[in-house]
């Protein structure tokens, strides 16, 4: 559930969130908060939302996984319960 939070959820949001932030601290400073939620750069917004949830994906990509040239054992059953499969490194 964190990993979907943190790929997914997270990154979409973000600038969303931050966009509204900075227009409640701008109403301390005479702008008018209406007006920058109706007009602000909200397709800007959904585009930076995009490429922050694609590249903590390709992070998560690069980085999660086995190391080249393993075995990989298929689930199976053993002792009435069923074993998930696994990749083994090669040299064992």
């Amino acid at each position: 559930m964190i990993r979907i939070l943190l790929t997914y959820i997270l990154p979409l949001i973000l600038p969303a969130v931050l966009y509204v932030l900075w227009v409640s601290v701008s109403r301390k400073f005479g702008s008018s908060p209406e007006r920058q939620l109706r007009d602000g750069p909200w397709f800007w917004i959904i585009i930076m939302g995009f490429a922050l949830m694609s590249g903590a994906l390709v992070t998560w990509g690069v980085t999660d996984g086995e190391a080249p040239g393993g075995k990989y054992e298929a689930p199976r059953f053993e002792d009435g319960r069923v074993v998930p499969g696994q990749v083994t490194p090669k040299d064992q």
